[in-house]
């Protein structure tokens, strides 16, 4: 039996797990994620990290030991786009530049092969391999947080693309009209409405420009507050949740056109919103996409933090079988 690691960097902390070559997790911790502006420290932290529990392994005296020779290597998701070569084009939210990460990784670490993904599509491969896309020959993975990720699988492989952006729904323009940038330089892009943040910008809005009675001004206008008073039976709430899920039905109906998905599934914060959430978009969806397009299944991920480790980890699976 060979064991590897899945690895997920992120802006606040580290995830790793350790699974078999099965693809079982058999266990998964955190590190903080040390920000300089190039990923030495971090890649060192890491190193440590996983050395040190790899002995405490060895040192439990199990029927089956792990050997660092049964490593068989890393999977590491990266927030930021990632090429077929292992280069992380960019980590804004970390502070890196363009790094070969892949590289750097194995020499730092000490293990190899070091496979790198970026994190929402690795997200995405989780799910399917583990989570709410099990048993789908493809599914799209929408990731609604304080940005809005997305990563998409066919035939049980993430799609990458060229330049490491297949799958970057959040970018994709859905208001040709708008004057205010996102954080990626463009305008009007999914990210800005859709999103935690895109979500409370359009909720502020709405709430200066009406003067209705609403629950939103009782309280700290936040996703999940807009959510619950919609659930609550809002009237503007339920307004403004039914805007921003139609820039999110735009944006799935045009994404469909290309990549026809069987499935999908969304995960991040904003998910906990939950059925009402997949009800709006759904409904959303289906007024802005071809009638044989309507059919698709609409569901809520399942792994929840863990997704991009276990997509990690599925990734340098795939690479060496």
């Amino acid at each position: 039996m060979g064991y590897c690691f899945g690895i997920d960097i992120g802006g606040t902390t580290v995830k790793i797990g350790l699974a078999a070559e099965d693809g079982t997790l058999l266990e998964g911790w955190e590190i903080p994620t040390r920000r300089e502006p190039t990923p030495e420290g971090l890649l060192l932290d890491i190193r440590v990290s996983i050395l040190d529990r790899l002995d405490r392994e060895l040192d439990r005296g199990k029927k089956q030991k792990i050997r660092r020779a049964d490593i068989l290597g890393i999977g590491m998701a990266a927030p930021g786009a990632v090429t077929a070569d292992g280069i992380l084009h960019g980590a804004v939210n970390i502070g890196w530049g363009d790094v070969a990460l892949a590289k750097e990784a194995e020499r730092i670490i000490g293990i190899s092969p070091v496979c790198v993904g970026n994190d929402a599509r690795l997200a995405a491969l989780g799910e399917a391999a583990y989570g709410a896309g099990v048993g789908a020959r493809s599914m799209l993975m929408v990731t609604l947080g304080t940005g809005v990720g997305g990563g998409v699988v066919l035939n049980g492989k993430v799609l990458m693309g060229e330049s490491g952006v297949a799958g970057e729904i959040g970018h994709m323009t859905v208001n040709p009209f708008e004057t205010v940038r996102c954080n990626c330089g463009k305008a009007g892009c999914l990210e800005q409405y859709a999103s935690a943040t895109g979500m409370v910008r359009v909720a502020k809005q709405v709430l200066a420009k009406r003067r209705e009675d609403s629950l939103l001004r009782q309280k700290e206008v936040t996703a999940k507050t807009l959510w619950d008073a919609a659930r609550a039976g809002d009237a503007l709430a339920n307004e403004i949740t039914d805007a921003v899920s139609a820039y999110l039905g735009m944006a799935l109906a045009n994404a469909m056109y290309l990549v026809d998905t069987e499935k999908i599934v969304f995960g991040g914060g904003v998910s906990k919103a939950g059925e009402l959430l997949l009800q709006k978009v759904e409904k959303a969806y289906r007024s802005r996409v071809f009638a044989h397009s309507r059919e698709k299944e609409f569901l809520l991920a399942k792994l929840g933090n863990a997704a991009g480790m276990r997509g990690a980890a599925a990734l340098l699976l795939q690479k060496i079988r």
